[in-house]
């Protein structure tokens, strides 16, 4: 990180921002140029393990690069607000990348990651096993190898 000052060290602080973020973009290798989708997620960490959960349609083209191959970036970030610094403007801002391995989960996985992003989306009425009943859906878990995270302004 070219400005360490800014880096987000502590890691309750990471996951804090985590929480906050609405959407992640994916980033997956794909030729000639990458390939950048923005998604909903839901996420937990255990045994220290952080993983990221994202939904898609049983087919089409994230599944696809994600077999040929499974080593993605995630971004996350929170826009607070553009700050005047006297002699130009820069945004106020808190954001994390992560680097991982995606692969397809099936079964009490699939439920789980189903029941994580509707937390984490704040929906409510829906059930992730009814959803996953439905066989309409592929869940697809990140687990994370990396991460760093930064702002702009210390509070």
């Amino acid at each position: 990180m070219r400005k360490s000052k800014r880096e987000i060290k502590d890691h309750a602080e990471i996951l804090k921002l985590i929480d906050e973020c609405q959407t992640i973009r994916l980033g997956l290798h794909d030729e000639p140029y990458p390939y950048v989708v923005p998604l909903s997620f839901g996420w937990e960490e255990t045994d220290g393990t952080l993983k990221f959960y994202i939904h898609c349609a049983k087919e089409g083209k994230k599944l696809d690069l994600i077999e040929r191959n499974p080593h993605v970036c995630i971004e996350g970030d929170i826009l607070v607000a553009y700050k005047d610094t006297g002699h130009s403007v820069t945004a106020d801002y808190r954001s994390f990348i992560a680097f991982g391995k995606a692969e397809r989960v099936s079964g009490e996985e699939l439920v789980r990651g189903l029941k994580l992003l509707l937390e984490h989306c704040r929906v409510e009425g829906y059930s992730a096993e009814a959803c996953a009943s439905l066989g309409i859906t592929e869940v697809v878990k990140i687990t994370v190898e990396s991460i760093t995270a930064k702002k702009r302004f210390m509070e």
